[in-house]
């Protein structure tokens, strides 16, 4: 073999391994990222569209144009959501026609359909929650990264995020943050 050859045939060993991590590096990439982030779905704050609960569609913060909007998030596991959700499936009830009450299952490891069945929110529409770590995209997006839960988004009738709350809302101050944001009174019961 003679030294132009060698030479020729180095380089060609060099481009395959070169292909060859090129191609271990895109499957990686392709198989470890999350799979939630599917075309379709949205975790901006500003105009998320995340798949039903059920999996039977979707869910856009643009579907609530026209009314003050509640984005409230949960898990099975959060002892903290189970302790707010009473206050929150009260005024939902109470506040029908006015206010819409959405829920967003994520950083979930259980029973999606948990705390929604436990309330009687199952009447609310109900999103999972998509990207991020665990189904958190959104989530994440709100709270600053923190894996806080719950928190609550709220959103003007135009759709524009006012406020998020990180960490549990009894019922009195779920009455106060409705009365400075929406200037709704209700008492509390």
């Amino acid at each position: 073999m003679t030294r132009a050859t060698a030479r020729t045939a180095t380089g060609l060993w060099w481009a395959l391994v070169a292909a060859a991590v090129a191609l271990v590096t895109a499957v990686a990439f392709l198989a470890f990222r999350p799979v939630d982030n599917a075309a379709g779905y949205s975790t901006d704050p500003a105009a998320w569209e995340l798949p039903r609960i059920d999996g039977s569609g979707t869910i856009r913060l643009a579907d609530f144009a026209g009314r003050p909007v509640v984005v409230n998030f949960f898990a099975s596991w959060c002892v903290a959501c189970d302790a707010e959700l009473p206050g929150f499936a009260a005024a939902s009830e109470r506040l029908r026609g006015q206010v819409t009450f959405a829920g967003v299952n994520a950083l979930e490891t259980g029973d999606r359909y948990y705390m929604p069945r436990r309330h009687g929110i199952t009447w609310w529409p109900l999103a999972r929650d998509v990207g991020g770590g665990n189904g958190s995209g959104l989530h994440n997006a709100l709270s600053g990264g923190l894996d806080a839960m719950p928190i609550t988004a709220w959103y003007d009738a135009s759709g524009h995020l006012l406020h998020v709350d990180r960490g549990a809302l009894p019922e009195a101050a779920l009455h106060t943050r409705l009365a400075e944001l929406y200037g709704i009174a209700l008492p509390t019961t």
